[in-house]
């Protein structure tokens, strides 16, 4: 069921993240699941609920304030300590929670997205235990079940939920605002370091970008028609472009170092410190180093994976790019030739190539992800450094090939200055009208504003029945709540 369904302006209280399920689950899923997540997480509090008009069901999860103490010295979470104690940031310790600011506020000390990352890491690390089956899914022990339902389709989905008071201050604060400073500190509260890292780096960006954009247009307007003068001013554009990418790259790691500081990333653990991915497989063994249990995936499993199947699939991605490529130049060339046809007949081929464009990044977004999971990484990290290599791999060959293959090969400039036209117009057409699509179709089921943002959702929901707190007997679905509202919390 999509999560637009679960769509309502009334706010979700209790709730920090929603799990869905399909319409046809079963009630011994349902109990079954249930049954797991209250056995090996008693942290969390789960209510199930139906869905009014589908009869689809969800789990609403949350948890107690103690208990995010708990999880957040689990997680290493790191919190601002009081003045007195000497400030920054420290890896939080229930043994001196004390020391840290808000610790006596339930409501200020977490953010939500914080709250969210507490229970999703310990849904992430719901393992099975030996011999553990459900229906024709047969778990290894310590395999992690959730991520294994969600792939088998079994959940639906797994988000967070966001909360319409901080939504409305950032909407007032960043998305209204004009030639402001952007909140990031309110970004990263509400969407994460990496979410706010991203936009601190691509305001940054933005900003250093104003210096060559200002002396390429004092160059271009001191440039005169003679090809000397011109000549001149390009050496002096490219030294001073040198010297800025420099300067840029030096400012920029002061600033992350600075913004990583302030949001406690600073000293991340060392890979050897830092947890398998849940989503890792391998065969169980004796660790040589701890001596623990631990899932081992052979080296040269994953080599060969990289060299057989992902080297091959990126090979075939380029060669199908490029015979894109040659298709729509050579479809120009006809269409140029044949002088009856109208005018506009000719930006068909160009229309073609972006379209071309933009739907092969949706594929190859694809494809990296399925080549990058079947590598099986045992680290996040190096799981996210992989795929921004692929995606990368990707995106370059398939948005830049054409305007190389015509700048340096073909050496036409004028072909080039209408292909770069053509596409970066038709393409920023088609991600308008997809985003607009998302939009009318999303305030249709009165969704809240920025339901499309980052790619978060805004999840509220329609109260049905709920079981019995035990799990006897089926189901029960005969009566049906009123509908009560919910604390909608912010998103991961």
């Amino acid at each position: 069921m999509s999560r637009k369904s679960w769509l309502k302006m009334v706010p979700t209280e209790n709730c920090d993240i929603l799990m869905t399920f399909p319409d046809s689950i079963d009630d011994h899923t349902l109990l079954w699941l249930l049954n797991q997540i209250r056995v090996g997480i008693p942290q969390v509090s789960i209510q199930i609920r139906q869905h009014k008009h589908t009869q689809a069901h969800a789990f609403f999860i949350t948890t107690t304030f103690e208990n995010l103490l708990r999880g957040a010295e689990q997680m290493g979470m790191h919190k601002a300590v009081k003045p007195q104690y000497g400030g920054g940031m420290r890896r939080f310790s229930c043994e001196e929670d004390n020391i840290y600011e808000n610790i006596d506020s339930e409501l200020c000390f977490f953010t939500s997205q914080e709250r969210q990352s507490i229970i999703k890491y310990w849904l992430d690390n719901l393992r099975a235990k030996q011999g553990e089956v459900l229906h024709n899914i047969h778990f290894l022990e310590g395999q992690p079940i959730i991520p294994e339902l969600v792939a088998r389709g079994v959940i639906h989905q797994m988000f967070p939920l966001h909360e319409q008071r901080i939504l409305n201050q950032l909407m007032t604060s960043w998305v209204q605002a004009v030639c402001e400073r952007q909140p990031l500190d309110d970004i990263c509260d509400y969407f994460g370091v990496k979410i706010g890292m991203y936009f601190a780096w691509l305001g940054f960006y933005t900003n250093s970008m104003l210096y060559p954009a200002v002396i390429g247009f004092l160059l271009w307007i001191l440039a005169e028609a003679d090809q000397t003068s011109q000549d001149i001013c390009c050496v002096v554009f490219a030294l001073f472009n040198v010297v800025w990418a420099t300067l840029f790259l030096e400012r920029w790691k002061r600033r992350e170092a600075e913004l990583a500081y302030r949001w406690g990333t600073l000293d991340t653990p060392a890979e050897s410190l830092e947890e398998p991915r849940p989503q890792f497989r391998g065969v169980k063994r004796c660790s040589p180093i701890t001596g623990c249990e631990e899932f081992y995936y052979p080296p040269w499993k994953r080599a060969l994976f990289r060299w057989l199947v992902s080297l091959p699939i990126c090979l075939l991605c380029l060669c199908f790019v490029f015979l894109a490529m040659l298709l729509c130049l050579e479809l120009q060339e006809v269409v140029m030739e044949v002088q009856e046809l109208p005018g506009i007949t000719r930006f068909i081929p160009k229309i073609l190539l972006a379209i071309t464009v933009t739907i092969c990044d949706e594929v190859y977004k694809k494809i990296a992800y399925w080549l990058n999971d079947m590598e099986n990484y045992r680290l996040q990290s190096a799981y996210e450094n992989n795929l921004i290599i692929k995606m990368v791999f990707f995106e370059f060959i398939n948005s830049y090939l054409s305007l190389f293959y015509i700048g340096f090969y073909l050496k036409d400039m004028e072909r080039l200055k209408e292909v770069v036209t053509t596409v970066s117009s038709v393409a920023e057409n088609l991600i308008i009208s997809v985003q607009l699509g998302q939009y009318f179709n999303t305030e249709n089921h009165g969704s809240i504003a920025l339901q499309s943002m980052l790619s978060s959702n805004i999840v509220e929901s329609e109260q049905g029945s709920l079981p019995p707190r035990g799990s006897e007997g089926r189901l029960h679905r005969e009566g049906r709540l009123p509908g009560c509202q919910h604390r909608n919390t912010g998103g991961v």
